[in-house]
């Protein structure tokens, strides 16, 4: 396995909590999937950890080397969870295809929050 690309993103919580209170449901029906909703949503501060996904998947775009936009939306990158709480990213829709274009495999993710801050980093594995 090579490194095929490395993102990496630093998010205040306080913005996020800010956008939730003032858009609502439309606000993270736009950018989180329902798993990512319920398992933030079931917390009792859930801004911190709406806030480590919003980083994840910036960092993943830009891993990707793509941003998000037309070839990696918000919806299609999914921060989940292993049984032994290590976050992993599965992708949908574009961001999958790019993935595929640029043979990238898999994807190594770390996050990390305070009351203040998240940040997630990831690493592109893949043939290259």
């Amino acid at each position: 396995m090579m490194v095929v690309g490395l993102g990496v993103d630093l998010v205040e919580v306080s913005r996020i909590e800010q956008s939730i209170a003032r858009h609502g449901e439309r606000f993270l029906q736009r950018v989180f999937v329902a798993g990512e909703i319920a398992y933030c949503g079931a917390m009792k501060r859930p801004w911190p950890f709406y806030a480590a996904r919003f980083a994840a998947k910036e960092a993943v775009a830009k891993a990707l080397g793509c941003g998000i936009g037309s070839s990696c939306g918000w919806l299609e990158i999914e921060v989940r969870r292993k049984g032994s709480g290590e976050p992993f990213i599965s992708l949908h829709g574009a961001a999958s295809a790019t993935a595929e274009r640029l043979r990238i495999s898999s994807f190594l993710l770390s996050l990390s929050h305070t009351e203040n801050y998240a940040v997630a980093q990831a690493l592109a594995l893949g043939a290259g």
